[in-house]
């Protein structure tokens, strides 16, 4: 049993976000494996850190929390809808209604001032960016609007992922080749729109894939397999080598972040997805799975851990980031690359378990389509921001989660039977 410990503190710094992509992936854990020893901690954290109107902006998240930040906490429980993850209390928001509160905040976040269209990346004026419209906030905002048209049958969701997808390609964030790019600045004062970063990152890649999977699957259209065939293969020449996944921007020039360490564990999170919305390409993955899971095994060799890293398992079971170089471990253990690993492992299970649920097909989930309408978040009073301090690392995870226990090796054998 490796177990990564997110008692959050200066030496540190996760951000509130990583812990919506963790409890994301502890909703799959569950699915997957049928083990309910999390289920209480993670809906206690994800209905906690929802926030006294169900929208994911809880108020000690103000001074850091962009439309990224909190696309993950959405999607993490829109995840829990469609794999019919307990609900919570009667008295408390649900899991279909918080996804809709997001989603209806970022239609009302649309900004076509600058670049004709497109959420910018912050959500609050006073952040760092917010002269910035990235790939991974509309990619979150694509990714909630499939899914949520697939679950509710509304195709006015799909209507704006329709929206996004054919924004982002008119301002240059996908490329005729299906590469997705980083975002565009823009000038505040005139918003004309600036220069594209083209810096690929896998999960952006991964996070249009699977829309474009999920919005194939409701439609059959062409328009959504041509993207989708587009994507898949963007994904697996740019992140993928020799069958395994890595994050091409920084891996082999080995100066990743804390952030981008994770980043390669939501692709392998989509590609399940997207096999399972796009069965033509379930085989493909398999492959991709299977050789994956081996990589990142071989690399879980490491030793315990008192230092910056707070890696409490048994001694020559932490992971490392890079599985490039199989039976080598890089001392980069941490809650992505734990993360990671338990995605490489787990996701294998995905062909065995029962494909994302709709209201339709199973769903449970009670939604509020008109949650926080109109409602762009996007301001505080003065007062109420000099009241606050800035959340210190030891405050991002909140909940009251200390620990998140991920069982790389306990699911071990049930995976391995299908490699």
């Amino acid at each position: 049993m490796a177990t990564i410990d997110l008692d959050i503190n200066d030496d540190n710094p996760y951000y509130w976000w990583e812990a919506g992509a963790l409890f994301g992936t502890m909703v799959d854990y569950w699915l997957l494996t049928g083990d309910t020893s999390y289920v209480a901690s993670t809906l206690q954290a994800l209905s906690h850190q929802a926030g006294p109107n169900g929208d994911y902006l809880p108020s000690n998240q103000s001074l850091t929390e962009g439309n990224d930040d909190q696309g993950f906490w959405a999607l993490a429980a829109l995840s829990a809808a469609e794999n019919v993850f307990p609900n919570p209390p009667d008295d408390q928001p649900q899991w279909l209604a918080m996804a809709q509160s997001v989603f209806n905040q970022y239609v009302s976040r649309w900004q076509t001032k600058a670049c004709g269209g497109g959420l910018v990346w912050q959500i609050f004026s006073w952040n760092k960016g917010n002269d910035y419209k990235n790939s991974v906030a509309n990619g979150c905002f694509f990714d909630l609007a499939a899914r949520l048209h697939r679950y509710t049958g509304n195709s006015s969701y799909g209507d704006w992922a329709k929206k996004i997808v054919l924004w982002e390609e008119s301002a240059g964030l996908i490329s005729n080749s299906s590469q997705v790019f980083d975002g565009v600045s823009f000038d505040l004062t005139t918003f004309a729109c600036g220069k594209v970063d083209k810096t690929q990152w896998s999960y952006n890649s991964a996070l249009f894939m699977h829309g474009s999977a999920t919005m194939y699957n409701i439609t059959g259209d062409d328009f959504w397999k041509t993207r989708l065939d587009g994507f898949y293969k963007d994904v697996t020449t740019t992140f993928v080598f020799d069958g395994v996944p890595y994050e091409q921007w920084c891996e082999t020039r080995n100066f990743c972040d804390l952030d981008q360490v994770s980043f390669k564990g939501f692709l392998l999170r989509w590609l399940a997805g997207t096999a399972q919305m796009a069965p033509y390409k379930a085989d493909d993955i398999l492959k991709i799975q299977q050789t994956t899971a081996k990589a990142a095994i071989s690399t879980c060799i490491g030793p315990a851990s008192t230092g910056a890293n707070n890696y409490f398992g048994i001694d020559g079971t932490a992971c490392g980031f890079s599985w490039l170089k199989q039976g080598q471990y890089d001392g980069k253990v941490g809650v992505g690359a734990m993360m990671n690993a338990l995605d490489a492992v787990m996701y294998l299970l995905t062909p065995k378990a029962k494909v994302a649920r709709t209201a339709k097909s199973g769903g449970t989930s009670k939604g509020n389509p008109g949650a926080n309408a109109g409602d762009t978040n996007t301001e505080t009073p003065h007062s109420d921001i000099e009241a606050k301090t800035r959340p210190t690392p030891a405050g991002r995870f909140g909940a009251g989660v200390l620990t998140v226990l991920l069982l790389v090796c306990a699911i071990g054998g049930p995976v391995f039977s299908i490699l």
